[in-house]
């Protein structure tokens, strides 16, 4: 078999649906995107989603309309994709790392307060691979020490902690919309927030920074091209619909993979606290025990044609980082730890019983032949 890592689950309602736009001759700035932002808008149940056309791009309006500038300081996780630190260096800030949770691979709560400083301005948590922070322990920090409280759920679409949905216990959320997350606009992104002035920044500043209310060419502020066009809203709104049908074949999948795997000793699946009430799953991440060989069982696995990818490479070990800020190996010892162990597998709606059965049978070889 060849099985990929991951595949967008695209059906005829998507196909009519971005054809419909085609038609329509309205390609940007139409009624397809208010409809996409109106549907995660209900579904969130916050005030205002802001379409933009990447996950990185809403992290960084996001950061941007909250003030967040040179010479403030906020605390994140380094077990991430660099967008959730990159947007702070975008607007000068400085990203400080707290260290993750070994089981749930999410910031440590606990290890937040003494990071904050005088210049501390905000917390910005990430929902890693769809399972939800601990959004309640975070605001209660925040409230304590009057911080900004931003949420990365940009893999955690329907995800929710308490019957808390990511992205709507912040004070603002950014989901995105890869081919490879739960639903897919092929590139793209939302931003979610009930502060209407936030909403307003937003919508300026993905626009060039034009007046909401004023003149086409007119420009309040420095902005940028942010936009969604019609066709990736389109092919957004569509998935929308489909979403609880989408986040139950994850979950089967994910369920059919913890159950082949839960008799292997040398493989820890990711923590999904109690307090989890709804997860959605972005990736299928597994962590190997110490004593095997990760490389010789991802090459053991690719070779026989199963996808799979290392998850995630330490924030604070990516060269710019060492070369900014003078990293090294130690810093994060739990993130050091978890990043060197774990293995994404095939994940998508539509995997097979078979398609799983294979990978899970080549990994159990490619364990042996790890040891």
């Amino acid at each position: 078999m060849n099985i990929p890592l991951s595949k967008p689950d695209i059906t005829q309602k998507e196909i009519d649906s971005v054809t419909e736009v085609l038609k329509s001759g309205i390609l940007s700035i139409g009624p397809k995107v208010s409809e996409f932002e109106k549907k995660i808008e209900e579904y969130i149940g916050v005030g205002n989603a802001i379409a933009v056309n990447s996950g990185t791009s809403g992290l960084h309006l996001l950061v941007k309309a909250h003030r967040i500038k040179a010479g403030d300081e906020v605390i994140t996780t380094p077990f991430s994709f660099v967008a959730s630190a990159n947007c702070i260096l975008f607007e000068g800030a400085k990203p400080v790392f707290a260290d993750i949770c070994p089981d749930t691979f999410n910031i440590n709560t606990a290890l937040i307060e003494d990071k904050i400083t005088e210049n501390t301005k905000a917390i910005l948590a990430v929902d890693v691979f769809g399972n939800p922070v601990d959004i309640q322990g975070l605001r209660k920090i925040a409230e304590k020490y009057r911080l900004l409280l931003l949420e990365d759920s940009c893999e955690a679409l329907g995800s929710e902690y308490n019957g808390i949905k990511c992205g709507s216990g912040s004070d603002g959320a950014v989901f995105a919309f890869y081919p490879n997350k739960q639903i897919t606009t092929g590139e793209g992104g939302m931003i979610v927030t009930d502060n209407d002035e936030i909403a307003g920044l937003c919508r300026s500043y993905r626009s060039q920074g034009r007046a909401v209310t004023g003149l086409w060419l007119e420009h309040e502020r420095l902005g940028y091209n942010y936009r969604l066009s019609e066709l990736n809203a389109a092919l957004g709104s569509a998935q929308m619909d489909r979403l609880d049908e989408i986040i139950e074949k994850r979950s089967r999948a994910a369920q059919i993979y913890n159950e082949r795997l839960s008799a292997e000793r040398e493989i820890t699946v990711q923590h999904i606290p109690p307090e989890v009430t709804g997860i959605s799953r972005f990736v299928y991440v597994i962590r190997l025990d110490s004593s095997i060989d990760r490389n010789k069982v991802m090459r053991h696995l690719i070779n026989n044609g199963v996808a799979c990818k290392p998850y995630f490479t330490p924030l604070h070990l990516q060269p710019y980082f060492k070369k900014m800020f003078g990293y090294r190996e130690g810093d994060f010892p739990v993130t050091e730890k978890v990043a060197a162990s774990t293995v994404a597998l095939p994940f998508f709606n539509d995997i097979t019983d078979e398609q799983i059965d294979y990978v899970v049978s080549v990994l159990k070889e490619g364990i042996a032949a790890g040891r």
